[in-house]
């Protein structure tokens, strides 16, 4: 019962975690326009944007890529597919905690259950003349009843704010996706101007 108590106790301080996510990702959104319009504009000006905001995911995934000198659009895609790679198992870090406090809180609560109807019984005294202490039957019961919905309630809470971060991870994917694409587009541009002014350079000489 203790243990269900103090899964309740630390799952109930989640909801600090909504508004915070919603947060972080109009934080990160507006970066990563900043950080493309900087790009667009002046390419090595935007190591320094990056740098600053280096906690973000997608900072860091840009600038490992950017990092890569003199990569053609093809390596560059690639460094930017392995830079991905490399920053999902961080954005799936809470998926095994989630479950485990899914899983664990029923049995949890399931031991409550049992333990109490076993001091239910050992309670009773079915050869004597009162048949037990009414108390102690009443309250083995009673406390059977509260683990099993102290185990319920913790699991039904931990499993709707693993949905929330199970979609806040599918949104930052999505985000990944698009700005890498739009990130690639400017990679390649700018690889292309350069290879030309190299060429008209050459030509010239």
């Amino acid at each position: 019962m203790a243990a269900v108590s103090f899964f309740f106790v630390r799952d109930r301080r989640h909801h600090r975690a909504l508004p915070i996510l919603v947060s972080y990702q109009k934080q990160e959104r507006k970066v990563v326009k900043d950080v493309l319009q900087i790009y667009r504009a002046n390419p090595p000006a935007v190591f320094a944007k990056l740098k600053k905001n280096i906690n973000l995911p997608i900072s860091r995934i840009f600038l490992e890529a950017l990092e890569l000198e003199c990569a053609s659009p093809n390596q560059f895609r690639l460094a930017l597919e392995s830079a991905t790679q490399a920053e999902l198992p961080l954005l799936k870090r809470f998926n095994t905690v989630f479950e485990t406090v899914i899983a664990v809180s029923p049995l949890l609560g399931l031991l409550g259950t049992i333990l109490g109807l076993i001091r239910s019984f050992a309670s009773l005294n079915l050869g004597g003349l009162n048949g037990g202490n009414t108390g102690l039957v009443t309250g083995g019961i009673s406390e059977a009843l509260v683990s099993t919905a102290a185990g319920m309630i913790v699991a039904i809470f931990t499993l709707l704010f693993a949905n929330v971060f199970r979609g806040f991870y599918k949104r930052q994917i999505a985000l990944l996706q698009e700005y890498g694409g739009q990130l690639e587009i400017l990679y390649e541009w700018h690889y292309q101007s350069i290879n030309h002014k190299k060429m008209a350079y050459a030509g010239d000489r």
